[in-house]
């Protein structure tokens, strides 16, 4: 597996491009919409510290994290990641996922998601893409689930939600073997040519 590096990618009118201290105040407006950052397990930013969020992502060890462009009106809409990437298991996981809530049910997430298995597992050679979700957060198990990803299991106590209270994890993966079938799918959902 390559070491992922930072890129570029595109598809749909969506970009995803290397999170930048410049994408603060745009970020600020994102997680403002539907104050999504309000919701007890996401992970999006509070509108006044979008700068510490980012400069947390950038700092984080095996972590890259993404802006999520809308380029019909160049706004920021959103930030996903790939993190606790393991080049010597040929693993990386996608989260630190969010949008502002007026992109939700729409192509966004189905598109950013694409162009991610796509890069991991065609360019950088990955085994197996991994997500991780809060067990009360049944919106993002659903939209994982409907990736083609299968559910590994549930590690409980795992982690601290901003509230302080401790949350259980559910763990998701997709292998490469697994990829062409769901890539097929995705596809056909956004309306894209097989390749």
């Amino acid at each position: 597996m390559q070491t992922p590096q930072a890129v570029v990618l595109r598809l749909n009118a969506i970009r995803l491009e290397p999170l930048a201290a410049e994408h603060a105040e745009a970020l600020s407006r994102a997680t403002a919409d539907g104050e999504v950052w309000r919701l007890v397990f996401a992970s999006a930013p509070e509108p006044d510290k979008t700068e510490a969020y980012i400069q947390t992502a950038l700092s984080t060890p095996n972590r890259l994290a993404f802006a999520v462009i809308d380029e019909t009106s160049g706004e920021v809409i959103g930030s996903t990641s790939y993190h606790d990437i393991n080049q010597a298991a040929g693993r990386v996981e996608i989260g630190h996922t969010w949008y502002a809530k007026s992109r939700w049910r729409s192509h966004v997430n189905t598109t950013c998601k694409y162009l991610l298995l796509c890069h991991a597992f065609e360019t950088l050679g990955c085994q197996t893409v991994g997500w991780r979700t809060d067990i009360l957060n049944t919106r993002s198990q659903q939209a994982i689930e409907r990736l083609g990803a299968k559910k590994d299991g549930v590690i409980r106590g795992f982690q601290t939600r901003r509230d302080g209270s401790v949350r259980d994890t559910v763990m998701y993966s997709m292998t490469r073997e697994e990829w062409p079938e769901h890539k097929a799918r995705l596809q056909s959902k956004l309306n894209l040519s097989p390749t």
